[in-house]
C-alpha cells in the first residue's frame, strides 16, 4: 500500500489552519500543522515533509525563512506560499527561492486541492527518479549489468551460483548482448576475484601470434625474442582467463589449448620445462558451439572441457522492458564523459526504440544514445538525432482509422498514451517517464481526453 504523503501547514491564523487541515486530510494526506514560525522550523529540522504550505507574513519567522530552511534541509520538499499579500514582487521572490507555487488569500479550496496534488506528484516523481538512480548505482556496483528484466535476473542468479565453483563456462549469444560483462560478473563473484581477469579475442590473431600470447616464449625462441615473455596462462595465475570468440581458433590451436587445460600446465615457445598454471576458463562465442562441433569446425573433446556450464544472455529484443533503464544508464554514462546536460529522450524516440529489433543489441543502443548526446543542443534527444534508418521508423507508427480516415493529431496522441499506459500496466509515474513528460502534464492530458481514471 502506498505511503501517505506528508504535509506541513504553517499559518498564524487558526481559521486558515482549520480549513487547510480539513481539505488536505480529506484528500488522504498525513497533515501536521503549526501556528508558529519558530515551532515550524523545529518540525522541519526534525523531519522531512513531502510538502510545506506556509503563510508568507507571520511574526518572528516568516514564510521565506520557512522556505529557506525547508530547501536547506530537504531539497526535494516542495513548498507552496499562501498569503493575503499577493504582490508580484513577493511572488517572484518566493519562486526564485524555490517555491513550487504561490496562492493568494482568500484561497479557493479547489485551487488548494489542485496545486497540492500537482506539487506532490512532482515530489513523488523526484523520489522515483532518485530510487531509479540508486537502483542503477547498485546494479552497476554489484554486476556491472543494468537490468530489471526477470529473464536476465534469473540468468545472473545462475551465473552467481556457477561462480562459486571452478567449473569452466561458455557464454553463447549474439554480439552485443554483454558476454564480456557476464564474464566479469562471474569472476568478481568467485573466490578468484582478487586474482587477475585477462581476456583475449581469439579471432584477432593468427595461430603463431595467438600461441605466443597464450603460452609466452623463452629468450631466443625466434628472431626478435630478446627476453623471456610470460603468456596469458601464466600472467593469469589464480584468476580467470576470458577466451572471446573461441570458435575462431584453428583446429591445430585447439589441440594446444586442450592439452594446457587437461594438464594444467603450459610449455612456452622454445621451452622444455612445463609451467604449472591455476586458472579458470570462461569462453564466449556468437556461434552455435554444438553445431560447430557437428560441422567439424570445433573439437568435441575441447568442447566438453570448456563447456561444463553454458549461459546464454538474451538479445535486447527479448528484454525490451530494459530499454528505458538502459537509456538512462547510457545517458548518465555519456553525459558524464562529455560534461553535457542531456537528461532525457523525447517520447517519439522512446517509441521508436521500443519498436526497433536491435540487431546490434545493447551495444547498438549505447551507440544510439552516445550519438544522441553528441548531437543534442538542448537537454533532450530528439528524433532528428537518431541514425537515418531509425528516423524512418517514426512513420510506421501512423495508422488510418478503422473507417479509412486519417486520424487527427489528438487521436494519435490519445491512442499513444493509451498504449503506453497499457504497456506500463496503468502505472502513470512509469508511463510519464516513457512519454518524457512529468506526471502533472500526463494528468492534464488524461483529463482532457476523458481518461482520468484511477491508476498508479
Amino acid at each position: 500500500m502506498k505511503k501517505k504523503n506528508t504535509v506541513l501547514v504553517v499559518d498564524d491564523e487558526p481559521i486558515a489552519i482549520q480549513n487547510l487541515e480539513y481539505v488536505l486530510k480529506k484528500e488522504g494526506y498525513a497533515v501536521t500543522s503549526s501556528q508558529s514560525g519558530p515551532e515550524a522550523l523545529k518540525l522541519i529540522d526534525a523531519k522531512e515533509f513531502d510538502l510545506v504550505l506556509t503563510d508568507l507574513k507571520m511574526e518572528e519567522v516568516d514564510g521565506m525563512k520557512i522556505l529557506e530552511r525547508s530547501k536547506a534541509n530537504w531539497p526535494d520538499t516542495e513548498v507552496i506560499m499562501i498569503t493575503g499579500y499577493a504582490t508580484l514582487d513577493s511572488a517572484v521572490e518566493a519562486m526564485k527561492a524555490g517555491a513550487y507555487h504561490y496562492i493568494a488569500k482568500p484561497f479557493k479550496l479547489d485551487e488548494v486541492r489542485k496545486v497540492t496534488k500537482e506539487a506532490l506528484e512532482k515530489r513523488d516523481l523526484k523520489r522515483e527518479n532518485t530510487e531509479l538512480r540508486s537502483y542503477l548505482q547498485i546494479t552497476r556496483k554489484e554486476s556491472g549489468i543494468v537490468t530489471n528484466n526477470q529473464k536476465m535476473k534469473k540468468l545472473l542468479e545462475v551465473a552467481a551460483q556457477v561462480a562459486t565453483s571452478d567449473s569452466n563456462v561458455v557464454i553463447s549469444g549474439e554480439s552485443g548482448t554483454g558476454k564480456e560483462l557476464l564474464a566479469r560478473f562471474i569472476h568478481k563473484s568467485s573466490h578468484r576475484k582478487n586474482g587477475p581477469l585477462l581476456s583475449i579475442n581469439c579471432g584477432a590473431f593468427n595461430e603463431e601470434l595467438l600461441a605466443n600470447e597464450l603460452f609466452g616464449h623463452e629468450k631466443g625462441a625466434f628472431t626478435g625474442a630478446d627476453t623471456m615473455k610470460k603468456g596469458l596462462f601464466e600472467a593469469c595465475a589464480g584468476g580467470t582467463l576470458f577466451l572471446d570468440e573461441i570458435t575462431e581458433m584453428s583446429l591445430s590451436m585447439q589441440v594446444k589449448l586442450l592439452r594446457a587445460i587437461q594438464e594444467k600446465e603450459v610449455l612456452r615457445i622454445g621451452g622444455t620445462t612445463p609451467v604449472k598454471v591455476d586458472i579458470r576458463f570462461v569462453s564466449a562465442t556468437n556461434r552455435n558451439l554444438q553445431q560447430e562441433v557437428n560441422d567439424g569446425h570445433f573439437r568435441q573433446d575441447l568442447y566438453f572441457r570448456i563447456n561444463v556450464v553454458s549461459i546464454t544472455p538474451p538479445p535486447l529484443a527479448e528484454r525490451k522492458d530494459d530499454i528505458p533503464l538502459l537509456i538512462q544508464h547510457f545517458l548518465w554514462k555519456n553525459t558524464t564523459a562529455v560534461k553535457k546536460q542531456v537528461v532525457a529522450v523525447s517520447p517519439e524516440v522512446v517509441d521508436i526504440l521500443m519498436q526497433y529489433d536491435f540487431p546490434g543489441n545493447v551495444r547498438e543502443l549505447e551507440n544510439i544514445v552516445e550519438r544522441g548526446v553528441a548531437l543534442a543542443r538542448g537537454q533532450t534527444i530528439e528524433v532528428s538525432h537518431l541514425p537515418e534508418d531509425l528516423r524512418g521508423l517514426v512513420f510506421k507508427t501512423y495508422r488510418r482509422r478503422d473507417d479509412g480516415g486519417i486520424p487527427s493529431l489528438e487521436e494519435q496522441e490519445k491512442s499513444y498514451i493509451e498504449w503506453v499506459l497499457e504497456e506500463c500496466k496503468g502505472n502513470k509515474t512509469v508511463a510519464s517517464q516513457y512519454l518524457g513528460i512529468d506526471r502533472v502534464s500526463l494528468w492534464r492530458k488524461l483529463k482532457r481526453y476523458g481518461m482520468d481514471n484511477n491508476g498508479g
